[in-house]
């Protein structure tokens, strides 16, 4: 495969084995796609026969074995963020050793303009760094200034730490500690912020404690952290451009951008759009009210009521590749900082005792249910904890009583954990869900240290979802990035670290139901026509991977290779195998 394809022209794949995944069609011999949708699909003489030799050239393409399925649909991607964030900074993930680390940020500073910041990614596998982390570096320490130093002297350099390690640590050289004011006359402690210091009182560049990037909770270290341009906006299209062929590179054909997304957000995909740039289909939804980046404030009440006017203004659902609709309600955050709402008391990062934090209040609540109902405007609610749930739910159904709010489809969002009785009480308000298996594999080991083990029984319970009538699309949040590997965790449950499995009757479902998570019914979440299975007259959005992945035994799946990705019939991906 190299050029697209023109309208005129079929393409028929023949010789591998096609995924319809409808539920409904068994697997294929064939498929021809044309003007972006697909023309047939079936044995490879009915796909023949269908009428492609009498509209206009064929090209054929040999499968020679490859499967062909509809392309994924990643319901929480961030992909926007993520990709913002770590675009302009030196990629230290699989750095071995400070000589390693030193070389990188050597080469990094020497094409950057004296004074400007020089910063990196955190050392190993984000965003938990359970199985890769700085711990794994040949000095199993991150280093400190002086090593630091001998990367530039002339540049502010700032080794990140990113969420949801609570906990977490960072570095900075030299420059980096006196453009942030710190010198030997700095408390050693700053809230939840501990200033290493050696045998002479000199700092040494590693912070600890509260330190992360975003959803820190420490106002001196969100002071801190306002001094640094955390975002270029001059390289955010260039970044999400590349954000895009990463996904591409995965198999994701389509992202929901659904939550800390604001007006500024949006319009980056718009701008994309406009310049016929975007290689993923993308539906937004603006947020509320945010909390998770530093720079995020409290809103009057007016200024909420004012974004929910604008996320129903700016609703648009025409387009084929970027659509916008809906707002995100979120009113805690997660566990690793002790911000996950719970009724009981559980131990937070500094072994304290916490029943969560409350960012927006149960007030906003009320009115964004009332404003959505009221409007005709698709709620996505963000519930994560027992008490986001509870709270939630009696506000909705006292509301739905009046208000049309079973017919509306509103969104589910992360629930981490939920009862059977939570999922009845959402399926018969009509709701969708969608999840991640981050949660489960990134958070298991943790929540049960923290809260205790009696949660597992209701973390990420992707069959009793489904047994309480719920429709449930999947995405990757905070990883792995991995596609394939999270398909699997839906059957194993697996937790990072320990290897502990999950897989009750309430958790694990079949594969093809995980599949289904992430292309049909991630599509039916997204209310997204034509998108999520190849039948004949859906967008010609598919991948070819290089085993079946229906028939691949689990441990084996995450090792799937996306050989080719198409958007409408046209290679957004392709590594030329095929």
């Amino acid at each position: 495969m190299s050029a697209p394809p023109s309208d005129q022209e079929t393409t028929l794949y023949v010789n591998g084995r096609v995924h319809v995944l409808d539920g409904v069609t068994s697997v294929c011999d064939a498929i021809a796609l044309r003007a972006g949708r697909v023309l047939a699909v079936g044995s490879r003489d009915e796909v023949e026969n269908a009428g492609p030799n009498n509209a206009g050239p064929v090209r054929k393409i040999n499968l020679s074995g490859a499967s062909m399925m509809p392309g994924l649909i990643d319901t929480h991607p961030h992909l926007f963020h993520f990709g913002a964030f770590a675009y302009p900074l030196v990629d230290l993930s699989d750095a071995e050793s400070h000589a390693d680390i030193v070389e990188r940020f050597r080469l990094k500073a020497a094409d950057t303009e004296k004074g400007k910041w020089v910063m990196s990614t955190p050392v190993g596998e984000a965003h938990y760094f359970l199985r890769r982390s700085w711990r794994d570096l040949k000095e199993k320490c991150l280093p400190d200034r002086h090593v630091l130093d001998r990367a530039s002297t002339d540049h502010p350099i700032y080794l990140q730490a990113w969420v949801p390690t609570t906990p977490n640590v960072c570095a900075f050289n030299s420059a980096g500690l006196a453009a942030l004011g710190i010198d030997r006359g700095s408390p050693d402690t700053i809230g939840k912020i501990w200033i290493e210091k050696d045998v002479n009182g000199e700092p040494t560049g590693i912070l600890r404690g509260s330190v992360n990037t975003y959803y820190t909770g420490e106002p001196h270290m969100d002071a801190l952290l306002a001094k640094i341009p955390l975002i270029d906006p001059e390289i955010v299209f260039d970044a999400t451009k590349a954000a895009m062929r990463d996904y591409n590179r995965m198999g994701v054909t389509t992202v929901y951008e659904g939550h800390v997304m604001g007006e500024l957000e949006v319009s980056v995909y718009q701008a994309l759009r406009a310049d016929d740039a975007l290689s993923v289909r993308v539906l937004t939804c603006l947020e509320a009210e945010s909390y998770a980046q530093t720079w995020d404030q409290p809103l009057s009440m007016d200024e909420f009521k004012a974004g929910l006017a604008k996320a129903l203004a700016t609703r648009s659902l025409d387009d084929d590749l970027l659509r916008h609709n809906g707002v995100t309600l979120s009113r805690g955050g997660p566990c690793g900082p002790g911000f996950l709402r719970m009724h009981g008391e559980y131990t937070g990062p500094y072994g304290e005792k916490t029943r969560g934090v409350t960012f927006v209040s149960g007030e906003k609540e009320e009115v964004a249910i009332d404003f959505c109902a009221r409007n005709g405007l698709r709620l996505n609610f963000i519930g994560a904890g027992y008490r986001d749930h509870d709270e939630f739910l009696d506000r909705a159904e006292a509301a739905a009583q009046e208000l049309p709010i079973r017919d509306a489809s509103w969104i589910l969002q992360h629930n981490y954990l939920c009862t059977f009785e939570q999922a009845r009480r959402y399926a018969a308000l009509g709701m969708d869900v969608t999840t991640s298996m981050s949660f489960s594999w990134g958070k298991g080991d943790l929540m049960s240290e923290r809260i205790g083990q009696q949660v597992l029984a209701d973390l990420i319970p992707l069959k009793r979802l489904l047994d309480a009538g719920l429709v449930v699309g999947c995405g990757s949040d905070w990883g792995p990035k991995n596609i394939f590997e999270h398909i699997a965790l839906a059957e194993t449950h697996e937790f990072c670290g320990s290897g502990r499995r999950n897989a009750t009757p309430a958790h694990a479902v079949s594969r093809e139901r995980a599949l289904f998570m992430w292309t049909r019914d991630a599509a039916r979440v997204l209310q997204w026509e034509g998108l999520g299975t190849l039948t004949s007259g859906a967008h010609a959005d598919a991948i070819i991977v290089d085993r079946d992945p229906i028939e691949t035994r689990v441990d084996d799946l995450p090792a799937t290779q996306v050989l080719a990705t198409l958007l409408g019939g046209t290679p957004v991906f392709d590594t030329g195998v095929v």
